[in-house]
């Protein structure tokens, strides 16, 4: 069985899915590039295998802090971004003196105490992760929009951060198939690109519908795209239920 590695290679996969070369498939090549453009985006929107968990450093310049934004550059393709951090905060955080330190060690339930066990060991950590995030992260304090790849800090929280300190981001972003080309030969991702060049071809047809060729024969193309919608309808069910992503949980 072929194994997709390229984008060429998905489209030749998806048009033989179709019947072709045994069938010809009305579809345009620029109509082809379009609908992969189109199943990717999907993919990479709701499929929990499209996005992985990155954290990319900035160094802080004084334009940063008087345009008090941060522009990410295009090629990161970042979909959230869940907090900002800078080095030194977490370097403090490890200080017994520092004012977090303290404060993690006095909130913290006692590992030792009635309680005990696996469940309290793991409600202390989430607990200790949501005072961490509360005092180190910015997250309540930041805006990005992802179309503008820019980062927005309210408050004027850039003001206490030096010039040429590092800013984390901690976020999500989808995997680049020309990289990690195995995206490519995802199961689900064949499949919604096949149905799209489908739907294509029932919509090129249509215009024809009704139109007898030599022999009798006549184009069906109003069956294809039903049978194409309907099939769009199931996997984008599918998606739902077995491949996107849950929502993020917590306790608080």
């Amino acid at each position: 069985m072929a194994k997709p590695a390229t984008r060429q290679q998905h489209i030749d996969y998806c048009l033989r899915a179709l019947g072709h070369p045994v069938i010809e498939i009305n579809v345009d090549d620029d109509q082809l590039e379009d609908r992969v453009d189109e199943s990717l985006q999907f993919y990479q929107e709701y499929h929990s295998d499209a996005i992985v968990r990155n954290l990319r450093k900035h160094v802080l310049t004084q334009t940063d802090k008087d345009n008090s934004y941060i522009d990410i550059p295009n090629s990161s393709n970042i979909f959230t971004i869940n907090n900002v951090f800078t080095i030194t905060t977490a370097q403090s955080a490890t200080s017994i003196f520092s004012v977090d330190y303290q404060i993690h060690f006095n909130d913290i339930f006692d590992l030792g105490g009635s309680y005990g066990g696996v469940i309290n060991y793991e409600m202390t950590k989430q607990f200790m992760s949501l005072i961490d995030r509360n005092i180190n992260g910015m997250y309540e304090m930041i805006e990005y929009s992802r179309h503008k790849n820019r980062v927005n800090f309210h408050a004027n929280v850039l003001k206490d951060i030096d010039v040429g300190q590092y800013v984390i981001f901690d976020g999500y972003e989808a995997i680049n198939p020309e990289t990690f080309t195995d995206v490519y030969n995802d199961m689900f991702l064949k499949k919604y690109t096949t149905v799209l060049f489908k739907k294509q071809w029932g919509l090129n047809l249509i215009k024809f519908e009704g139109m007898q060729l030599p022999g009798g024969v006549t184009f069906n193309g109003r069956q294809i795209l039903d049978d194409a919608n309907a099939e769009i309808e199931k996997i984008e069910e599918q998606m739902q239920l077995r491949y996107e992503a849950p929502p993020h949980f917590f306790i608080g």
